[in-house]
């Protein structure tokens, strides 16, 4: 998942528990998702609302946690 927002193929919905889209797809993993972005690894691009669509993007940690593995 952290990949596919660093090769700029995510998007990621507005709201408290947002949804991650990989190819226009929604991501199966829900959860998943919301683990990443609530660790601070993964968040939106631009400000958003809720259900809006925009470009995810890695946080720092998450550039830095990308390159751990």
């Amino acid at each position: 998942m952290l990949r596919a927002v660093a090769a700029g193929r995510a998007e990621v919905t507005g709201g408290a528990e947002p949804d991650l889209y990989v190819d226009g797809l929604p991501c199966c993993d829900r959860t998943a998702t919301h683990d990443l972005v609530h660790a601070g690894l993964l968040r939106a691009a631009q400000p958003t609302s809720f259900g809006l669509r925009v470009c995810a993007e890695l946080t720092d940690d998450g550039r830095a946690a990308l390159a751990a593995s």
